[in-house]
């Protein structure tokens, strides 16, 4: 490949960006600085101009407490996108907040994004062209699994296997990786927004209360659990009551929000012990040595790493600060472009420019 002075000094002076494109959270890595913005994926819209009102923290905060003519949502659903234009929105609002860091004007960056692994070719190329419309000047594409096992400093790119579980809001992804590919790979649409829902119906069901999701992800990030605690906890969790309309707080114990969930964490086990079944023998040899990596949000669910220890017989453990590896691993690609940027996926038909 030719030397191209403009393109060097393009990427000498714009602040490239690793985005973790997150159906709960949105991360960017910015090239040289780490990460520089975590905020919820929420934008709050107009619902006659459709024009977005507020994006991240701000438009959260609004989440059932909008007046009728504004509406809060997610643009992205199960890790996919479902509404191009706000998901555009909220991408240049991210991106032009990173800009806005920097003491000098700087040339639209080079973007890396994270996908999940079971994206269709629609799904992906509606990712690159939000991200190019958004301002970016070039726009790679990352396997969340991928991102995530460099973000957490597996030996991606060495002979011997490793093994990710990233769970997330919308997607938990499996993978088993070897030589900078993945080996086996495993792509779920139940993960932490599935738990919260799992919490919504077991409080309508056992209690008649109706809370909100807010309230659902606060019981179970507070008291939530994949394995019995050595003490078990209590919550106060507030909501309507179905049968009054009134309103009313319950005490619930930990042990019932685990009951809740245990359908989806089970569906999350029973995905990994598929993965392993599928992967050769001499994987699973290095697989002992070295144990699976748990990524996202969703690992820090108390004694997930325990749970999976007595089911799969193997050790387990979490990534340090597991909610930003999708992050750090695009922005690794960033900071070391050529030598990684055979990690990332193509579209049909050529994505990336080279």
């Amino acid at each position: 490949m030719r030397f191209n002075p403009i393109n060097w000094l393009l990427g000498f002076f714009s602040l490239d960006i690793g985005i973790d494109l997150g159906t709960a959270n949105t991360l960017v890595f910015v090239r040289g600085r780490g990460i520089t913005i975590n905020e919820p994926s929420w934008v709050a819209i107009d619902k006659r101009s459709r024009q977005p009102l507020a994006i991240g923290s701000e438009a959260k905060e609004m989440v059932g407490r909008t007046p009728a003519n504004v509406v809060a949502v997610r643009p992205l659903r199960d890790g996919v996108i479902s509404e191009f234009e706000i998901t555009q929105a909220m991408l240049e609002y991210f991106i032009g907040k990173a800009h806005e860091q920097s003491i000098v004007p700087v040339p639209r960056p080079r973007v890396v994004v994270g996908i999940p692994s079971g994206v269709t070719e629609v799904e992906k190329r509606a990712v690159y062209d939000a991200a190019m419309s958004a301002g970016s000047r070039e726009v790679g594409l990352i396997e969340e699994p991928v991102a995530a096992a460099l973000g957490a400093g597996l030996p991606v790119s060495e002979v011997r296997g490793s093994m990710i579980v990233d769970i997330g809001g919308g997607t938990s992804e499996v993978a088993v990786m070897s030589m900078g590919g993945i080996v086996v790979s495993r792509s779920l649409r139940v993960a932490g927004d599935e738990m919260d829902q799992d919490i919504m119906q077991f409080m309508r069901n056992k209690y008649n209360l109706l809370i909100g999701e807010r309230m659902a992800e606060q019981a179970k990030i507070g008291i939530g659990s994949a394995y019995h605690l050595q003490e078990e906890k209590t919550m106060h969790v507030r909501g309507r009551n179905l049968i009054t309309g009134l309103p009313e707080g319950v005490e619930v114990s930990s042990v019932e929000i685990r009951e809740a969930i245990s359908g989806s964490v089970q569906t999350i086990v029973d995905t990994i012990k598929d993965a392993l079944d599928e992967a050769p023998p001499e994987i699973i040899a290095d697989l002992m040595d070295m144990g699976i990596c748990l990524a996202g949000g969703g690992a820090q669910l108390q004694m997930l790493d325990k749970r999976l220890m007595d089911e799969l017989r193997v050790r387990v453990w979490v990534a340090e600060d597991p909610m930003s590896c999708v992050a750090r691993g695009a922005g690794m690609i960033l900071e070391n472009y050529d030598a990684l940027r055979r990690l990332l996926v193509g579209l049909e038909r050529g994505s990336t420019k080279h």
